[in-house]
């Protein structure tokens, strides 16, 4: 979706990305970074016998729950749409290292 709609994903997620500068940044993160957490995680899937990639994935996902909690004390928790997605990321990292084989 953000690739099909920047404008729209950004000002879902507070952001308000202004010139190739803020586009770029948003591309990178919401592009780049979420491809590369889902290669990880497909990688994860198929390598059952390398339970740290898992580990890693999780790490990927809990990281963005994490800067929002640190974020809160600064300036509040986040609101509406993001909250929603700040649930599920730290449902599915907390998922992914509750069900990580022994």
């Amino acid at each position: 979706m953000a690739m099909l709609d920047p404008d729209r994903v950004a000002i879902g997620m507070g952001e308000f990305p202004v010139g190739v500068n803020g586009y770029s940044q948003f591309y990178a993160i919401y592009v780049g970074v979420r491809l590369a957490t889902a290669g990880l995680a497909l990688l994860a899937a198929r390598r059952g016998d390398q339970p740290i990639l898992g580990d890693i994935t999780a790490l990927f996902i809990l990281a963005q729950p994490a800067g929002r909690f640190v974020a809160a004390f600064a300036i509040g928790l986040p609101q509406g749409f993001l909250l929603v997605v700040c649930g599920i990321e730290l449902a599915g990292g907390v998922a992914l290292l509750a069900l990580r084989p022994r």
